[in-house]
């Protein structure tokens, strides 16, 4: 048997030491997702400056008749990034037919979370992947199957890549779906800086401390001695690229020292290592990000309130 753990944390190193030596200095966005980044974010999904989740929901559950509806005999339901599981709870709490939900993500806690959550849905079964979406993707596409599939990519997710590697993502959704396929997708549109800023940088500090928290982590896991007071939140708009950036800056110049994979850092007053890029669509753009990688759209759903898009695509 395959211990995931041990891989996680071998690939956790690996990338640490690889992506700080970088210039700019970087850590993957991935890594903030540990048990207390897990937590944080659901905090941040809750507050009232960032809609995301909450447009979703709404645009879910107004719609969901409707999903079911575009792709015959739907057997199989493959969740990128869960989160808590309510909203494919939302999206199956009122479908009658048995179906198996494979839910991929690299946090453990996420899963747990999720399939608690999910443990009360009638007809549902629920496959655990604690992997990177493009392995757990892999891995269900080789797997038998019986009628079609549905592939959720919810909570704006695609914008963690840049647009290189959303098409690279979408492509092997494409292939996981096979024929007489169905993906749903949630993306967060460009909307006014002000409201950006404040759904990336939070007064209540949530935000910062979710950031920060990938800092701890490494201390944890890695042996590093990372000072959290020594470093603040960043979140900045790239209108050029459409996207929001999230980092962690140092405040002083100092030395840090990570035991488990002998790297020592020397960083300046107000040097910046990279944690986040959460790239914003307009309707268009995605479509055309969706048409680029074989996908039909089918439809998409605006909430207005929150600036957020709900599109359904097909397999052509």
């Amino acid at each position: 048997m395959t211990d995931i753990a041990a891989l996680t944390s071998t690939s956790f190193a690996d990338d640490v030491r690889h992506y700080l030596q970088l210039a700019p200095r970087q850590l993957p966005s991935r890594y903030l997702y540990d048990a207390l980044g897990s937590a944080l974010f659901d905090a941040i999904c809750e507050l009232p400056w960032y809609g995301i989740t909450r447009a979703e929901s709404r645009l879910l559950a107004r719609h969901r008749d409707e999903i079911f509806g575009c792709g015959p005999d739907l057997r199989r339901i493959v969740e990128l990034g869960p989160g808590d599981g309510r909203k494919l709870l939302t999206l199956v709490e009122r479908t009658s037919s048995g179906m198996t939900a494979h839910l991929v993500d690299v946090s453990h806690g996420a899963l747990e979370r999720a399939a608690h959550t999910l443990s009360d849905a009638a007809n549902l079964s629920v496959v655990r992947h604690q992997t990177t979406f493009e392995d757990g993707l892999d891995e269900i596409a080789r797997l038998p199957q019986d009628g079609s599939s549905l592939v959720l990519f919810l909570g704006s997710n695609i914008g963690n890549y840049d647009y290189a590697g959303a098409h690279q993502l979408l492509r092997r959704i494409h292939n996981c779906l096979g024929c007489d396929g169905v993906l749903v997708i949630g993306v967060d549109l460009v909307k006014p800086e002000s409201d950006l800023q404040l759904a990336y940088d939070d007064p209540l500090g949530v935000s910062a401390a979710f950031n920060l928290n990938v800092l701890l982590r490494i201390n944890r896991e890695l042996g590093g001695n990372f000072d959290i007071r020594a470093f603040r939140h960043r979140a900045v708009w790239n209108k050029d690229c459409s996207r929001m950036e999230m980092f962690v800056v140092s405040t002083e110049r100092q030395r840090v020292r990570i035991e488990a994979i002998d790297l020592d850092l020397e960083l300046d007053a107000g040097e910046s290592i990279w944690t986040e890029s959460s790239y914003k669509y307009t309707p268009a753009a995605l479509n055309r990000q969706l048409e680029g990688a074989g996908l039909e759209p089918v439809a998409q759903w605006i909430d207005r309130d929150d600036a957020f898009a709900l599109a359904v695509a097909r397999t052509i």
